[in-house]
């Protein structure tokens, strides 16, 4: 173990960092210095710079019914409460059509793991989804939701992705690690399964064809060591991806948990915390390109912040974001918003998908040019 100079050179060198290292990051009070060494390291996968990325997409929470009873989710209810509820078929494709009126690529749909909703139902939506808007990329359903359709419908987790696949699934999202350490996770959600389950679902998706993303959420009350073997598991799973020649994860967000609401006692995760944590996850995984900000949870301005920090990407405009919503944290940020934020933070705004592949560039001369501009002022 170096010192934190040592292990910050060692990283920009190419070298991989160790546990060891990532606590003595940790340890140290010089968060500006760990952050200028991860916009550094940021830099090395992305020669575009100063381009940074957004994606223009809408959040669908199908539905809230959920039979695991996370204790830090605000937006479930289980079946048959009053407040429970599946949208239907035609305002989920409203609410797409919606989203593509305004520029929009990317679908995340997302409920709770709910125990009677079958296999056919999925495949039904998604297909019925892509013969209406067959170029809307759907980047949809958690790992638990997956491991709950197989448990329904009684099929192995491969065939249930293959067939999602098949249906219209185009990746999946991180949703559901929080932290990948049984510790944590079995305070705070023991039906969700330990973090071996997460990692196994998301590489069945890598060997399916599917690339995905992956999130940590700090703020559990997790050790630091807890967030850094989060790190390295997601570290090792991203090689074992490229080892068969799959994608495996194009991005890595840190989120922070909001007890707003919830059933957990907790306090917030400071802006400074935060980016030292997201700093020095992008130190530790070199492997994973893609960074995004969390401004949902902690605001447009330290999501601003963050692109010094090692984020490249300032994430989606999310039209219509629920569950966080429902902890009571509120940040809205809509397209205007977002190019204005980029620009304030000294970068050139770009639109992209969910490929990361760059869709528009918008240079300054452009500024008042933007065809997709929402003159009817809702949020996104």
């Amino acid at each position: 173990m170096g010192t934190i100079d040592q292990i910050l050179e060692k990283s920009v060198r190419g070298e991989r960092l160790t546990l060891e290292d990532g606590m003595t990051l940790f340890a140290s009070d010089e968060i500006e210095k760990i952050g200028a060494y991860a916009h550094q390291k940021m830099l090395s996968h992305h020669p575009e710079y100063p381009i940074t990325t957004f994606v223009i997409g809408r959040n669908i929470n199908y539905s809230n019914v959920c039979d695991t009873y996370c204790r830090f989710c605000a937006f479930y209810r289980p079946a048959g409460h009053a407040e429970a509820y599946v949208l239907s078929d035609d305002v989920i494709l409203q609410k797409i059509q919606e989203t593509v009126d305004v520029g929009g690529t990317e679908i995340l749909m997302q409920g709770g793991t709910h125990p009677h909703l079958s296999l056919e139902y999925y495949l039904n939506l998604l297909r019925k989804i892509k013969s209406h808007f067959p170029n809307i990329h759907m980047h949809s359903f958690s790992t638990a939701e997956i491991r709950k359709m197989a448990q329904v419908s009684e099929l192995p987790l491969d065939v249930v992705i293959r067939e999602l696949k098949n249906a219209g699934l185009d990746s999946l999202p991180g949703a559901g690690a929080e932290i990948l350490d049984d510790r944590t996770r079995m305070k705070i959600s023991r039906l969700k399964g330990s973090w071996r389950d997460w990692i196994e679902t998301m590489e069945v998706a890598h060997r399916e064809g599917l690339s995905t993303t992956a999130t940590m959420v700090i703020g559990f009350g997790e050790s630091n060591e807890e967030r850094l073997l989060h790190m390295l598991r997601i570290r090792e799973s991203q090689d074992r991806a490229r080892a068969i020649g799959a994608i495996g994860y194009l991005a890595f967000i840190v989120w922070t948990f909001q007890p707003d609401n919830t059933r957990m006692k907790a306090e917030k995760v400071s802006a400074e915390e935060y980016l030292k944590t997201l700093a020095i996850s992008r130190l530790m995984i070199d492997n994973i390109s893609n960074f995004q900000t969390s401004w949902v949870t902690m605001g447009p301005e330290v999501g601003k912040l963050s692109l010094s920090y090692g984020c490249n990407d300032f994430g989606s405009t999310m039209m219509e974001e629920n569950v966080v919503s429902a902890a009571a944290c509120t940040y809205k940020v809509n397209t205007n918003l977002i190019l204005q934020l980029i620009r304030e933070a000294g970068r050139i705004p770009a639109q992209r998908n969910t490929k990361y592949e760059i869709l528009r560039v918008f240079e300054e001369d452009e500024w008042a040019e933007r065809d997709f501009e929402m003159q009817h002022g809702q949020v996104l």
